[in-house]
């Protein structure tokens, strides 16, 4: 038998009317002849409510029951569906992580996946059952642990039992009825994509496009999953949402396949530090040991004048990290500072600023994106405050209030609106 995965997050199966319709849509797959391995969230908001549930218990809480008690979500989930499957007569069995097992590592709240034993669930299917309903987000650690993989984990468990088994394809149905050229919210002339290249996915999914998640991508081109991103509450046939597939099933890329941006940026500049080799791992190692997030890093002249105070070779050091890291990467700064370790005349943080980037895998071979680009936000007298580049992507640091302007003129400067 071919074998599908289908994946339905929190809004699909908000209660039990949605779980009935993912259910529907679950069954007209196994009445086309497919097996299928059914992924699930926890309901539409009971992560949240769990999570606030150990913290009003324990400020400083222990890990591995945390872990046990934020997984309890998608167990539900998985019950209920199977349970509504069978009430439709399609033979389905409820599965939690450590029934499989999926096995992971052991760094609760965030463990990995090590592997997905075949065998239980291939035997179910031996045995008559049609559907296997696995609880995402989690597994078991070598220890016999509840583990779970972080948010938006359910997508990842998806993809790695798409892997694991096979699948044909790895439908997420979600709240969107496909991938955009740029966020709908944002610019009315937002394009759905028929479909886009992992690597472009995963570009959009690390710069702020929230339709997957990024570890999801990554581990769909390393395994060549075909995804399919689709909606939960549309009628929908093989031809619906939007494919992301190998860059070889697309015929031809545009240069630019979409527009992404994140409002959750800070930019930290450090003035007045030496010029001299091994300076930038004496930043940035203690960052990283902070476990802040740098994104994009430029170097440039100082503005001070050398003095008695900087008889040397000075330089300044500006980089972005999300928002909610800056406290991190500020006490990392001092504490290096205090140790010796690099030393500044200041530390200033600039948190009223958003990236935005535009993505395509065209323009590995196509001049004159970048100088277009810029082009646009000079129409708009948008001024740039840091650029990065990768071989498929340009990012930019604005001000902030300049961001929706910005989206909507690279959208228009790239014609995203035009198939």
């Amino acid at each position: 038998m071919p074998l599908l995965v289908m994946k339905f997050g929190g809004t699909s199966v908000a209660d039990l009317a949605r779980i009935e319709n993912a259910a529907k849509k679950v069954q007209k797959e196994v009445e086309r002849g497919y097996d299928v391995i059914v992924i699930v969230s926890a309901m539409s908001g009971e992560t949240n409510k769990l999570v606030g549930f150990v913290e009003g218990t324990s400020k400083l809480y222990d890990a591995r029951e945390y872990d046990a008690v934020v997984a309890s979500g998608e167990n539900v989930t998985a019950g209920l569906m199977a349970l509504r499957l069978q009430e439709m007569g399609v033979p389905a069995r409820s599965w939690q992580g450590w029934q499989v097992p999926i096995q992971t590592t052991a760094q609760h709240g965030s463990a990995r996946f090590v592997d997905i034993p075949r065998a239980n669930i291939d035997a179910k299917f031996k045995e008559g059952f049609k559907v296997a309903v696995v609880a995402g987000f989690q597994g078991v650690s070598p220890e016999g642990r509840i583990t779970t993989l972080g948010r938006g984990g359910s997508d990842t468990t998806a993809v790695a039992f798409a892997a694991a088994f096979g699948a044909e394809r790895c439908d997420i149905y979600t709240d969107v009825d496909g991938v955009y050229t740029t966020d709908p919210r944002v610019s009315s002339k937002a394009r759905k994509l028929e479909k886009i290249a992992f690597e472009e996915m995963l570009e959009l999914a690390s710069l702020g496009a929230k339709v997957l998640q990024t570890r999801s991508v990554e581990l769909a081109m390393r395994y060549k999953v075909r995804l399919r991103v689709l909606s939960s509450f549309e009628d929908t046939d093989e031809t619906s949402g939007t494919l992301v597939c190998d860059e070889e099933e697309i015929m031809e890329s545009k240069v630019v396949s979409g527009v992404a941006f994140s409002r959750e940026e800070a930019k930290i500049t450090l003035f007045t530090i030496e010029d001299r080799p091994g300076v930038a791992s004496a930043i940035f190692g203690p960052l990283a040991d902070a476990g802040v997030n740098v994104d994009m890093i430029v170097q440039n002249i100082s503005e001070k004048d050398y003095d008695d105070a900087h008889p040397g070779a000075v330089t300044d050091m500006t980089f972005s990290c999300p928002i909610n890291q800056v406290d991190r990467a500020r006490k990392a700064m001092e504490d290096a500072k205090a140790a010796g370790k690099i030393g500044y005349d200041e530390l200033i943080v600039d948190t009223d600023v958003a990236k935005v980037s535009v993505v395509g895998i065209g323009m590995r071979s196509h001049a004159g994106v970048a100088a277009k680009m810029f082009n646009a936000l000079s129409a708009e007298n948008i001024n740039i405050k840091v650029i990065s580049t990768s071989e498929i992507k340009i990012s930019v640091l604005i001000d902030r209030k300049y961001m929706e302007l910005a989206v909507q003129a690279l959208h228009d400067a790239f014609d995203l609106d035009k198939a």
